[in-house]
């Protein structure tokens, strides 16, 4: 058995530090160089000594005070750097606060699209390896006299890097987020203990609104439909080159909107989508505060993310999937099944319905619709691949928005079937959109500050079934409008609706 003996804790902690700074770093630095004013060797060689001493401290810090715990967490930490430096070189993505939350947020579903022959390998080679090699090391741990000594000298040269870089501040300021998601280990560690302190605030009871009351007997429905991952750009509708929207371009009674997402990850964007106005405070959401006034509110999804929900009627794909036997029963076509039913069993007269879908979300955009909507071939399976093959990959990307197509085309022709008493609007908006290879940059989740349009310019399409609310003349809407549009629908008065933000006259 291989096993390396008798190796100080000094000489352990240079070496994971080396280790980690060579492995799993570069991303880091290549973002420094193509980002550095003025001379980036200066700014290079002083993140190099204070990544290598800041990893040296840490990993003796731990090692020293917790010995065998110690090497588990460093051995822990190979094996997070290693899933971690895969994204960043395949999706290009950054490991800030954001991209925790997702993380966090990710059901099995949604992360067993990730796993490739590329993962496995990259965590084999670069985690599973360096963590036998770790635990297989027999350390010698030192004195309490040589721990003051290194945790002493490591700490003033921090200091002094620090000290001497001063001039530097402006410019890591104008970067930290893209610098501390890239950063490894420290990327993940400090982002994970930032999401939990936010979620723990989050998860404080929610700020009521002000009542609200219903001001007629008219029987109205509004249907809001939550898009996923789905951007604009690939729309026939707003432009595009292809025939993306054979149905929906046939609907005279169907208005577009330009719009642009809150955010670029779902948790945010489709909490903008629900509150009142942007605070950063947790107020109570559309569906909470439709239900407690009195309406009638459904929520479907396929989807998750969404803040918390106070409401009697939820319901998930899964539990649609279980009493269904569609060829849909395993695509966002199980939403509508049933809907119309359920909207004529209500006692209520104002209906809020919610459908949440996952359409567009990657990586493998393929798996995202039944095959007889795979009319752009060849298709690529998954974005890890799509290096090789871009034009599959947004052939399997167009697909999921002509299945969007059908199935939104799909849920007006039900609500047409209504009874003339009912006053019907369907509202269509995504989430935000996605990156299919522009400037080398997959999927969703790029810091708005930096993103590009790809990931926030979204669809907003508006049905209504008869003139009942005029639409305003405007090329332009947000997601904060949604909230606003709905109460007018309904006919809620509330001290928080505010006219100027309704879509609706």
């Amino acid at each position: 058995m291989i096993k390396i003996k008798d190796l100080s804790l000094t000489c352990f902690s240079v070496i994971v530090s080396t280790v980690v700074l060579v492995l799993f770093n570069i991303p880091f630095f290549k973002f420094v160089a193509g980002h550095s004013e003025g001379d980036s060797h200066i700014i290079i060689i002083s993140l190099i000594l204070l990544m290598l001493v800041a990893n040296f401290f840490a990993t003796y810090l731990f090692c020293f005070l917790m010995r065998g715990f110690g090497k588990v967490l460093t051995a822990l930490s190979f094996f997070l750097n290693a899933i971690c430096i895969y994204f960043i070189n395949v999706y290009n993505v950054m490991m800030d606060e954001s991209m925790l939350g997702n993380v966090f947020n990710t059901r099995y579903s949604e992360a067993s699209g990730f796993i490739s022959w590329g993962l496995i390998g990259t965590v084999l080679v670069l985690g599973v390896i360096p963590c036998i090699l770790i635990f297989k090391t027999k350390i010698n741990w030192g004195t309490w006299k040589q721990f003051w000594i290194r945790i002493g000298v490591s700490l003033a040269v921090i200091i002094t890097i620090v000290l001497l870089n001063m001039g530097n501040f402006l410019w890591i300021g104008k970067y930290d987020s893209e610098l501390g998601g890239l950063l490894m280990p420290w990327s993940y560690t400090v982002n994970t203990a930032r999401h939990i302190i936010i979620k723990h605030q989050e998860n404080r009871q929610e700020i009521l609104l002000p009542d609200a009351s219903i001001t007629d007997d008219e029987k109205a429905v509004f249907v809001l439909v939550i898009g996923e991952s789905a951007r604009a750009a690939n729309f026939s509708l707003y432009g595009y080159g292809r025939q993306t929207n054979p149905r929906l371009s046939t609907i005279d009674s169907l208005h577009i909107f330009k719009a642009k997402s809150c955010a670029t990850y779902t948790t945010a964007a489709v909490q903008g989508i629900l509150e009142h106005e942007d605070t950063g405070k947790l107020y109570e959401i559309l569906p909470n505060y439709l239900f407690r006034t009195g309406v009638d509110v459904f929520w479907r999804t396929a989807n998750w993310g969404e803040p918390p929900l106070h409401i009697d009627n939820y319901i998930s794909d899964e539990q649609l999937k279980a009493v269904s036997s569609s060829e849909d029963r395993d695509y966002d076509g199980i939403l509508l099944e049933g809907l119309k039913e359920e909207i004529l069993a209500s006692g209520r007269n104002k209906i809020l319905a919610v459908l949440h879908t996952s359409t567009s979300h990657g990586p493998a955009y393929g798996t995202k619709y039944p095959p007889r909507f795979e009319v752009f071939k060849p298709v690529c399976t998954t974005v890890e691949t799509a290096d090789k093959d871009i034009e599959g990959l947004i052939n399997a990307y167009d697909n999921t928005i002509i299945y969007t197509d059908y199935l939104l085309s799909s849920l007006i022709d039900t609500l047409r079937t209504l009874p003339p008493s009912y006053h019907t609007s369907m509202l269509f908006v995504s989430d935000h959109g996605e990156s299919l290879g522009e400037n080398d940059l997959f999927m969703h989740g790029v810091p708005m500050a930096i993103a590009p349009p790809q990931q926030y310019e979204i669809p907003f399409m508006v049905w209504t079934s008869d003139p009942w609310r005029l639409l305003k003349q405007t090329e332009e809407a947000d997601q904060h409008q949604v909230f606003h549009s709905v109460l007018n629908w309904l006919s809620i008065d509330s001290p928080v609706y505010d006219p100027k933000k309704s879509i609706f006259e």
